[in-house]
């Protein structure tokens, strides 16, 4: 039985990096029904890591290694359960013959190309499944890129008829709160595609406050938490990306933006939803701004995220969910 709707003027469910894993967003999209929720929002990093080659034999079947197995696929029943598998865990399969594998080994650079498509038809495959699932509920439904997504997705969340893509702008959501969305990060050990000098982060983030009609009914949708919080803590690395162990445990270290505090420092708003950091599950206070972090398993398939009840320039309630 989904959770009865106070009565407010907004549920907001809001969830984050779901890496690629269909079996998340297939949960994300049924939120809204289950939870009763007006709003949802997936929050950055939505585009899995890894090609997962499936190579035909000659003699009908198919092979693939996933997950530390080697899997000998006899049936097409067993290759649609091994693909949606694979699928549902962030990662891309890719059905081709063994030239081509080999084509590939030889020549790297073909591959970022291959799985740049592959991650666009996934996002594509995304919108299309939103707009089947929530067309005339009523249910809005926000989808933004995170640091981690290249910016070839930009195409097909921009062209989603039902998805809205809240990007660098500041949205009208219910007809009286407002959000402004970021999925650019501070730098990181990864490099990835969408990462900025703090200073620009911040004219980003003004950029957008500067539409804002009431801070005090604005939500702060920004990929990367606050630093120096319990909500953006994250293993410290050494040199060689390897987590850094004394006395037995891992040590931690603070990995926000300066830029995302400072922000919620000055402006104040209704609060702020973040991700990024898939460890940090939690919530905290900064001045009278709430700020959540839901946190990230998706690689387990499991959906974690926040259930909001927001009233004027009030949260009413909150939640943090796990299904």
């Amino acid at each position: 039985m989904g959770v009865r709707r106070a009565l407010v003027k907004t549920r907001l469910y809001f969830v984050t990096d779901v890496h690629g894993s269909d079996r998340c967003f297939r949960k994300f999209v049924n939120a809204g029904k289950f939870y009763n929720a007006s709003i949802l929002v997936l929050g950055g990093d939505i585009t899995g890591k890894m090609i997962v080659p499936i190579v035909k034999q000659p003699d009908g079947t198919h092979k693939c290694e996933f997950g530390g197995t080697a899997f000998v696929l006899k049936s097409p029943e067993q290759l649609a359960e091994v693909v949606k598998n694979i699928k549902d865990s962030g990662f891309y399969p890719y059905i081709t013959e063994p030239k081509d594998v080999e084509e590939l080994s030889a020549k790297p650079e073909l591959v970022p190309p291959l799985f740049k498509k592959l991650m666009k038809e996934s996002i594509d495959g995304w919108m299309k499944l939103a707009e089947e699932r929530l067309k005339g509920t009523g249910i809005k439904c926000y989808v933004s890129p995170g640091n981690d997504d290249y910016f070839e997705i930009d195409q097909a969340l921009d062209s989603a008829t039902y998805v809205i893509n809240p990007e660098e702008k500041t949205v009208d959501i219910d007809g009286e709160h407002e959000m402004i969305t970021l999925g650019y990060a501070n730098h990181t050990p990864w490099n990835s595609p969408r990462e900025v000098d703090e200073d620009v982060l911040q004219q980003k983030i003004d950029k957008m406050v500067a539409q804002v009609k009431d801070m005090k009914k604005t939500l702060f949708n920004l990929h990367v938490p606050p630093i120096n919080t319990i909500i953006d803590q994250a293993p410290k690395l050494d040199a060689n990306l390897k987590p850094v162990i004394s006395g037995g445990s891992i040590v931690m270290t603070s990995a926000g933006s300066t830029a995302v505090r400072a922000s919620i420092e000055k402006y104040q708003p209704l609060a702020g939803i973040h991700g990024h950091i898939h460890e940090s599950r939690g919530m905290v206070k900064i001045g009278q701004t709430i700020c959540f972090n839901p946190g990230s398993e998706y690689n387990s398939g499991i959906l974690k995220g926040l259930l909001c009840d927001i009233d004027k320039d009030k949260v009413k309630s909150y939640m943090l969910t796990s299904g």
